[in-house]
């Protein structure tokens, strides 16, 4: 259990610098990280890094898109959780 939480440590750190990353790069019209791979680590267990970073930089709050699939991908975990949680043995 203790390699999950670290890796979901280290997933969220990962995404919240890239999401980071791609907020500067966007700043200055250069090359930008694909939004897939954002979700991609959102959809591994980066949600709450992505969504910090989003906060904190006020990063793809706007586009409606974005927004749309983040809060998919964070329902459908959710529901992930609320299973396990409740059928565990």
């Amino acid at each position: 259990m203790k390699v999950f939480f670290i890796s979901l440590l280290f997933i969220n750190i990962i995404v919240f610098i890239l999401a980071g990353y791609d907020k500067h790069q966007a700043r200055k019209n250069k090359q930008r990280i694909p939004e897939n791979t954002l979700f991609f680590l959102e959809a591994i267990g980066g949600t709450i890094g992505l969504l910090t970073a989003m906060l904190l930089f006020r990063h793809k709050t706007s586009k409606m898109s974005f927004i749309v699939k983040f809060s998919i991908i964070l329902i459908f975990q959710a529901v992930l959780v609320y299973l396990y949680l409740t059928h565990k043995s």
